[in-house]
C-alpha cells in the first residue's frame, strides 16, 4: 500500500465514483453541444462555489525526481498534483472516497473522456439501492452527470479498476471524503488538467492512514 510522503513543496512557505461507461449508450454530444455545457459549467469569477483558497489551482515547486506528466493525490491534504517539466507542478483541490470506498494505488491512465456517460457498479447499486438504482440503465452526458465534463480512467495493467479521476456537479464536496472511491474535481478544474494529461500517465494515490495533519 502507498503512503503519503512529503514529495512537494508550496512555494508559499455523495453520488460519485467507481463507476462504468454503459454497453450501449443511447447518444453522444458533438463539439457545439460540448462547447455549451464548458461555458455553462465555467465560472464568472475564480471561486463561485466558497471554496476554502488552498483548494484553488496553484503552481507550486515540486521536490526533486518526480516525472513530469504524472498524478500525485495526496488523501490527507485532498489535493492532486500534475507534475510539469521544469520542476513545478500545478495542485487542485479534490475529494476522495467515503471510507473504506478510497484505493491507494499505483494506476495507469489508458483512457480519457470529454462529457462521459455513466454508469454505476453493480456494487454501488447493491450498497445503496436507494441511490443508485434508478441510474442502473446509465446517465446521459451532460452537467448534472456523476463524472461531469471530464473523466481519466484508472487501470491496473489492462483491468479496469472503474475508479476514475472526474468532475463533478458537487463542487462544495472537494475537500471532503464523498465519493464511493473516485477521485473528484472542481469541473472547471479538470477542464484544464484534461488536455495536460497523456494516456499511459501514472497516477499515485497515497494512503490517508498513519499520515501527518496537512498543511494549508
Amino acid at each position: 500500500m502507498l503512503t503519503r510522503r512529503h514529495f512537494i513543496q508550496t512555494t508559499t512557505a455523495l453520488f460519485s465514483a467507481a463507476a462504468a461507461s454503459p454497453v450501449l449508450a443511447s447518444s453522444w454530444p458533438d463539439a457545439a453541444q460540448k462547447a455549451a455545457w464548458d461555458a455553462e459549467v465555467t465560472p464568472p469569477g475564480p471561486n463561485p462555489w466558497g471554496l476554502h483558497p488552498r483548494f484553488l489551482p496553484q503552481r507550486i515547486v515540486a521536490n526533486p525526481g518526480l516525472v513530469p506528466g504524472d498524478i500525485h493525490v495526496d488523501a490527507v491534504a485532498r489535493y492532486l498534483y500534475h507534475i510539469e517539466e521544469g520542476g513545478t507542478a500545478m495542485r487542485y483541490g479534490v475529494a476522495i472516497g467515503r471510507g473504506d470506498l478510497y484505493e491507494p494505488g499505483t494506476y495507469e491512465i489508458k483512457r480519457k473522456v470529454q462529457w462521459p456517460h455513466w454508469t454505476p457498479t453493480q456494487n454501488m447499486i447493491k450498497r445503496e439501492p436507494e441511490i443508485y438504482a434508478q441510474f442502473a440503465g446509465g446517465m446521459e452526458p451532460g452537467p448534472q452527470n456523476a463524472l461531469g465534463s471530464r473523466a481519466l480512467y484508472l487501470y491496473v495493467g489492462d483491468r479496469d479498476t472503474y475508479l476514475r479521476i472526474h468532475g463533478t456537479p458537487f463542487p462544495t464536496s472537494i475537500g471532503s471524503r464523498a465519493s464511493s472511491g473516485c477521485v473528484r474535481m472542481v469541473m472547471s478544474h479538470i477542464n484544464e488538467l484534461y488536455p495536460l494529461v497523456q494516456i499511459g500517465s501514472t497516477a499515485h494515490l497515497y494512503s490517508p492512514e498513519g499520515s501527518v495533519t496537512a498543511l494549508s
